[in-house]
Protein backbone atom coordinates (compact mmCIF):
# COMPACT_ATOMS: atom_id res chain seq x y z
CA UNK A 1 0.00 0.00 0.00
CA UNK A 2 2.79 2.39 0.91
CA UNK A 3 4.68 1.68 -2.33
CA UNK A 4 1.61 2.49 -4.41
CA UNK A 5 1.24 5.90 -2.73
CA UNK A 6 4.91 6.72 -3.20
CA UNK A 7 4.79 5.59 -6.85
CA UNK A 8 1.65 7.63 -7.49
CA UNK A 9 3.26 10.66 -5.83
CA UNK A 10 6.41 10.32 -7.93
CA UNK A 11 4.38 9.95 -11.13
CA UNK A 12 2.32 13.02 -10.21
CA UNK A 13 5.44 15.08 -9.52
CA UNK A 14 7.04 13.96 -12.79
CA UNK A 15 3.93 14.79 -14.81
CA UNK A 16 3.59 18.15 -13.11
CA UNK A 17 7.23 18.90 -13.86
CA UNK A 18 6.83 17.93 -17.52
CA UNK A 19 3.74 20.08 -18.00
CA UNK A 20 5.14 23.09 -16.14
CA UNK A 21 8.55 23.11 -17.78
CA UNK A 22 7.66 24.38 -21.21
CA UNK A 23 10.44 26.07 -23.11
CA UNK A 24 9.76 29.72 -23.76
CA UNK A 25 11.24 31.37 -26.83
CA UNK A 26 11.60 35.11 -27.12
CA UNK A 27 10.21 36.65 -30.25
CA UNK A 28 12.43 39.47 -31.45
CA UNK A 29 15.64 41.11 -30.36
CA UNK A 30 15.98 40.58 -26.60
CA UNK A 31 19.48 42.05 -26.43
CA UNK A 32 18.29 45.21 -28.13
CA UNK A 33 15.40 45.58 -25.69
CA UNK A 34 17.74 45.15 -22.71
CA UNK A 35 20.23 47.66 -24.16
CA UNK A 36 17.58 50.27 -24.87
CA UNK A 37 16.18 49.88 -21.35
CA UNK A 38 19.68 50.22 -19.90
CA UNK A 39 20.42 53.35 -21.93
CA UNK A 40 17.17 55.00 -20.93
CA UNK A 41 17.67 54.20 -17.23
CA UNK A 42 21.41 54.90 -17.12
CA UNK A 43 21.10 58.58 -16.19
CA UNK A 44 18.52 57.81 -13.49
CA UNK A 45 20.71 55.11 -11.96
CA UNK A 46 23.70 57.44 -11.96
CA UNK A 47 21.67 60.22 -10.37
CA UNK A 48 20.29 57.98 -7.63
CA UNK A 49 23.69 56.53 -6.81
CA UNK A 50 25.35 59.96 -6.75
CA UNK A 51 22.59 61.67 -4.74
CA UNK A 52 21.48 58.86 -2.40
CA UNK A 53 23.83 55.88 -2.14
CA UNK A 54 27.17 57.65 -1.85
CA UNK A 55 25.93 60.24 0.69
CA UNK A 56 24.44 57.50 2.87
CA UNK A 57 27.73 55.60 2.79
CA UNK A 58 29.59 58.82 3.61
CA UNK A 59 27.36 59.60 6.60
CA UNK A 60 27.66 56.07 7.98
CA UNK A 61 31.44 56.15 7.64
CA UNK A 62 31.66 59.61 9.23
CA UNK A 63 29.62 58.43 12.22
CA UNK A 64 31.81 55.34 12.50
CA UNK A 65 34.94 57.49 12.33
CA UNK A 66 33.83 59.81 15.11
CA UNK A 67 32.68 56.89 17.25
CA UNK A 68 35.94 55.04 16.73
CA UNK A 69 37.98 58.16 17.46
CA UNK A 70 36.03 58.63 20.69
CA UNK A 71 36.61 55.03 21.72
CA UNK A 72 40.29 55.28 20.81
CA UNK A 73 40.59 58.45 22.91
CA UNK A 74 38.93 56.69 25.87
CA UNK A 75 41.35 53.80 25.48
CA UNK A 76 44.20 56.32 25.35
CA UNK A 77 43.03 57.88 28.59
CA UNK A 78 42.79 54.44 30.17
CA UNK A 79 45.97 52.80 28.87
CA UNK A 80 48.14 55.71 27.73
CA UNK A 81 48.53 54.47 24.16
CA UNK A 82 46.51 55.73 21.19
CA UNK A 83 45.56 53.08 18.65
CA UNK A 84 45.55 54.62 15.14
CA UNK A 85 44.86 51.56 12.99
CA UNK A 86 41.04 51.41 13.04
CA UNK A 87 40.46 55.18 12.77
CA UNK A 88 42.99 55.35 9.91
CA UNK A 89 41.25 52.55 8.01
CA UNK A 90 37.83 54.14 8.47
CA UNK A 91 39.24 57.53 7.42
CA UNK A 92 40.72 55.94 4.28
CA UNK A 93 37.37 54.34 3.47
CA UNK A 94 35.66 57.70 4.01
CA UNK A 95 38.07 59.44 1.63
CA UNK A 96 37.57 56.66 -0.90
CA UNK A 97 33.78 56.95 -0.73
CA UNK A 98 33.86 60.76 -0.86
CA UNK A 99 35.93 60.75 -4.04
CA UNK A 100 34.27 57.68 -5.63
CA UNK A 101 31.70 59.63 -7.72
CA UNK A 102 34.57 61.33 -9.56
CA UNK A 103 36.00 58.14 -11.01
CA UNK A 104 33.62 55.23 -10.45
CA UNK A 105 31.52 56.01 -13.54
CA UNK A 106 34.53 55.93 -15.83
CA UNK A 107 35.44 52.51 -14.41
CA UNK A 108 31.91 51.17 -14.84
CA UNK A 109 31.65 52.72 -18.30
CA UNK A 110 28.80 55.15 -17.81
Amino acid sequence: MKKKKITALLISVCLLTVFCCITAYADGDVAGAVQSTWYSAKSQIKSIVNNVVFPVIDVVLAILLFAKLSLAYMDYRKHGQFEWTAPAIIFGCLLFSLTAPLYVWSIVGM
